[in-house]
């Protein structure tokens, strides 16, 4: 069973467009979103409707709870504040009872998904020691992975550290340890790459690979600033951080 884990899409039509692309073309059987599938930029509504033709199921991330009203947005800073509320504005009655429907968490069997920290979307985890208050969840769970979103940065954290993510390389992925895995972010990348990132895992070989995909980022900033978004939002895809 081959999955693709997409995150943090993030209103980026174009960069879902092109993974999806690739996603077809590697014959994934499977794809999990984990959450913020809205924020940031300037297309909400075609990106829910884009993963719900698919009947991809989704995590709701935080943009996504307070996007559509489940959350205020406490802790934002003024350019993420500043795009909730415009996103609010423009979703659709549509988009807004398909967000409200996501879960906290997903159980596929071989691993759990999830956003943020486990029971905690709004949580970064960038290191092991992050993870060491949550590695219960995958004893919860019955697993021994867990795929994470939010930071918007690809990483994989196991008991014997972090693993560094070769270009086109599988990650053996052993099942006595246990694993806290970020396959970084379809449309808004922060680790100076400007291409759209997702993960494929394989269950069957219990490996993990880290895609990265080009795709039309000057059309995506576009649509930002014609938006009147921030520009910063527009800038930092042109950057990748």
């Amino acid at each position: 069973m081959l999955y693709a884990l997409i995150s943090d899409i993030h209103a980026n039509i174009e960069a879902l467009d092109a993974v999806f692309e690739e996603i077809d073309e590697r014959g994934v059987d499977c794809v999990v979103c984990l959450g913020d599938v809205v924020g940031y930029n300037a297309m909400p509504n075609e990106c829910i409707e884009k993963l719900a033709e698919r009947d991809v199921q989704a995590i709701l991330g935080n943009h996504d709870a307070v996007g559509c009203g489940v959350e205020e947005p406490w802790g934002f800073n003024p350019v993420a504040l500043t795009a909730a509320v415009w996103t609010r504005e423009k979703l659709s009655e549509v988009s807004l009872e398909w967000l409200r429907g996501l879960p906290d968490a997903l159980n596929y069997g071989p691993f759990v998904a999830v956003h943020g920290a486990p029971k905690n979307h709004n949580t970064y985890i960038f290191s092991w020691e992050d993870i060491l208050p949550h590695v219960y969840f995958t004893d919860e769970q019955n697993c021994n992975i867990c795929f994470m979103g939010h930071t918007h940065t690809p990483a994989v954290f196991s008991t014997d550290g972090a693993i560094p993510l070769g270009k086109e390389q599988q990650t053996v992925l052993e099942r006595d340890h246990v694993y806290f895995i970020n396959p970084g972010s379809v449309g808004q990348p922060r680790d100076d790459d400007v291409r759209a990132s997702f993960g494929l895992f394989d269950a069957d070989s219990m490996t993990f690979e880290l895609a990265r995909v080009e795709y039309d980022v000057e059309h995506a900033v576009k649509r930002v600033r014609d938006a009147h978004l921030p520009r910063f939002l527009a800038d930092r895809l042109l950057l990748g951080r």
